[in-house]
């Protein structure tokens, strides 16, 4: 079983009430192999809500509320659910503040990308699940 955000899959649970179809996880999805997590979602967050970018350490959204315990609330509830299904790697959701892995917004809500991984991925990669971004697995064929 592989790990997917849930917006990579079209639900439509992103900041701003879309989703995000990658054809090749909708197929893992749709062939049962993948299991859908939003973990903003799991957090209490809800749909449609403010953009957030991680600064200095904490997550917070365009109009300044701090929203990090909500992230770090629903990454937990999210681990939780990946181990229980066996999932040993993971495809997310790029640049997110709660999914993204190697890159992120920096901050400053401008565009601009710094190195780093969202609250979600840091998480995993801790609990030692291998995580990639759509980006990748889109590369990688």
């Amino acid at each position: 079983m592989i790990l997917v955000s849930a917006c990579l899959a079209g639900e439509p649970c992103r900041y701003n009430g879309t989703g995000y179809l990658c054809p090749e996880v909708g197929g893992l999805v749709s062939s049962g192999q993948a299991l859908t997590v939003c973990p903003e979602l799991l957090g209490g967050l809800a749909v449609p809500r403010s953009p957030a970018e991680i600064i200095a350490g904490r997550v917070v959204t365009v109009d300044g509320e701090d929203v990090t315990d909500a992230y770090q609330a629903g990454a937990q509830l999210a681990l939780k659910l990946a181990k229980q299904a066996g999932c040993q790697t993971a495809i997310l959701k790029a640049r997110s503040p709660s999914c993204g892995c190697g890159k992120i917004y920096d901050g400053s809500f401008s565009g601009r990308l710094i190195p780093g991984d969202g609250v979600f991925a840091a998480l995993l990669k801790t609990a030692g699940i291998v995580v990639q971004t759509e980006e990748e697995i889109i590369r990688d064929e």
